[in-house]
């Protein structure tokens, strides 16, 4: 399956850290965001991911952040512990799915973590790559991204719709 910029989104159905499914789809614009527990990338860009799920909710865009690495040569990424993180934090202003098969990571051919897809109204891929130009720069705030789910809003193509994804590899099962 592609994930070229303007094809169909994969869809899928994965759980959240307290159980509840949770899938892409009906909302303006949904955020797919594969990360994990360790990657420093991911952390670094954790904060700004929040704040975009917090900002935009209120304008209907749904964000799912999800942990497709292999738990059992990292530990840090299995559900418990993605479970411990998001309790640690006192909750998320989005679900953390798990991807235990690491289907929905083929899927989409997620490369990084982070690696971000934005999906339009229609199901359709709008942006992929990389929140903003540099992890270790949060007034960046996630700027690719933001003008991305910004266009989507106001029914146009982003620009860019399409960075090169930074961060650790997706940690696939041997």
């Amino acid at each position: 399956m592609s994930t070229a910029i303007g094809t169909d989104a994969p869809t899928f159905t994965l759980p959240d850290t307290d159980g509840a499914e949770h899938s892409p789809g009906d909302a303006p614009a949904t955020l797919v965001v594969f990360t994990c527990n360790h990657c420093p990338y991911a952390l670094a860009w954790h904060d700004r991911l929040m704040a975009v799920a917090r900002d935009y909710a209120p304008r209907g865009v749904k964000t799912l952040h999800v942990s497709s690495n292999d738990a059992a040569r990292y530990p840090r990424d299995s559900f418990d512990a993605m479970r411990e993180r998001v309790a640690a934090d006192g909750g998320w202003p989005m679900p953390y799915l798990y991807d235990e098969t690491q289907e929905v990571a083929r899927a989409y051919d997620a490369k990084t973590t982070p690696d971000c897809f934005l999906i339009d109204a229609d199901g359709r891929i709008a942006y992929r790559g990389a929140p903003d130009a540099d992890h270790q720069d949060p007034s960046l705030n996630a700027a690719w991204l933001r003008g991305a789910i910004d266009a989507v809003l106001a029914g146009a193509v982003p620009e860019p719709a399409e960075t090169e994804p930074v961060g650790c590899s997706i940690k696939w099962k041997q």
